[in-house]
């Protein structure tokens, strides 16, 4: 039987776990077109950009996919050729597929709000955050004080898990930097109601409760309105800060308005009960919609649902129908604390981070050998201050660009 050439699009959750269960098979030849060489596991960014090891967010592809038959790209899909069966890149390489799996992610929305794209900082990849936790450190190192407010945008678990982990950092980088210690207003602003909009409320309520502990302000119902080089709009209020996270808007990759895709809810892209958008065409992850679409769990079961139907298709059966599976949220809020809730269960505190910490494991898992995994893993508990070019007062070092990430 002649092998089907399939060409994954994507390098996050969905996009790898397909390629790495397709490779395995002697049916199918595997290209995976992606715009970096290593795997970002975003849910620990937040530890990068408050002192964690940058090794904790980035696999190399090449360790992921060592010894399978695999080609790995690099580069911008930016243009579909359905008729050619083509993929076309931003610089003109072209990359062509009998079966298509996309698994592109989102990208950031800030809302057409006047100033964000401008000033606002991210840690949506390990660029980001570190040009963050570049910021911190040089504002204490220029002014000796820290910020008047730092203000974090975006109720959902990244802002919840930044907020959490930003008052015992901004005191650790304090005393690195000879600044006397003193209280900090850190901010965390939500458009809704309610944190964590989309889980149950007993888990908003048990995670604004945390953060009030640390001291963290949360502001709830109120809305963004601009930002310039010295302060934050937010529902007419006006807050001095230099510091403004954006964790708050995604939208849709664009790749798929762009070649016409349909689309429905949020901009997700329509797709039948086998993930197909087209013939031969499947969307996964935070792009397709599915009930659980955005969520890092829904990704990776995605793409081994496509992976596991391209098989039995390559074994003459038919494919089987999509079953969502609703994940389990664990969203870490300040040291050694987390909320968990599937379903009706709901764990709060310690055991939670520890829940937390294990799942970290099982996701590393999914993509790794044991071992490989469990040093992975162990890289969460590393701290990479000795190689931060401010750790020392008035150090010669050249400095990383402090400037925020433009989407």
């Amino acid at each position: 039987m002649a092998t089907k050439h399939i060409l994954v699009v994507g390098g996050g959750f969905g996009g790898i776990k397909a390629a790495l269960d397709l490779a395995k098979n002697g049916h199918f030849t595997v290209t995976l077109l992606t715009e970096h060489d290593d795997f970002r596991y975003y849910p620990t960014l937040y530890r990068t950009a408050t002192g964690g090891s940058r090794a904790n967010t980035a696999i190399p592809l090449s360790e992921i996919f060592k010894d399978l038959r695999i080609t790995i790209a690099i580069g911008t899909a930016t243009e579909l050729d359905r008729k050619k069966k083509q993929i076309i890149t931003a610089d003109g390489t072209v990359y062509e597929y009998d079966t298509l799996i996309l698994g592109l992610g989102v990208v950031t929305n800030y809302f057409s709000i006047p100033g964000l794209e401008e000033f606002a900082y991210g840690i949506k990849s390990n660029e980001s955050a570190l040009k963050f936790k570049a910021h911190l450190h040089q504002q204490l190192v220029d002014d000796k004080q820290p910020d008047l407010n730092y203000l974090i945008v975006g109720g959902g678990p990244t802002g919840i898990e930044l907020a959490g982990a930003l008052p015992s950092y901004l005191e650790h980088i304090m005393a690195k930097h000879g600044v006397k210690k003193r209280s900090v207003n850190i901010h965390l602003i939500e458009a809704s109601p309610r944190l964590l909009p989309r889980s149950p409320k007993r888990t908003s309520w048990a995670v604004r409760r945390r953060l009030k502990r640390l001291g963290i302000k949360v502001h709830l119902g109120k809305v963004v309105q601009g930002e310039t080089a010295d302060e934050l709009t937010m529902s007419g209020r006006k807050l001095k800060s230099h510091t403004v996270v954006w964790t708050a808007g995604v939208t849709n990759h664009p790749f798929f308005s762009n070649n016409h895709f349909v689309l429905m809810n949020r901009g997700k892209v329509a797709t039948d009960v086998y993930l197909q958008a087209e013939p031969d065409i499947f969307v996964i992850g935070d792009n397709a919609n599915t009930p659980y679409s955005g969520l890092a769990q829904t990704a990776v079961l995605d793409g081994t649902f496509v992976a596991e139907n391209l098989k039995r298709q390559a074994r003459g059966k038919d494919m089987r129908a999509y079953n969502p599976k609703a994940p389990t949220s664990v969203i870490p809020a300040g040291p050694h604390w987390a909320a968990v809730s599937y379903k009706n269960l709901t764990v709060n505190g310690w055991l939670g981070w520890v829940l937390r910490e294990a799942a970290d494991f099982i996701a590393f898992k999914d993509l790794e050998s044991w071992p490989k995994a469990a040093r992975q893993w162990l890289t969460g508990f590393e701290e990479e201050e000795e190689n931060c070019a401010f750790c020392a007062v008035g150090s010669s070092d050249a400095t990383p660009d402090p400037a925020p990430e433009r989407a």
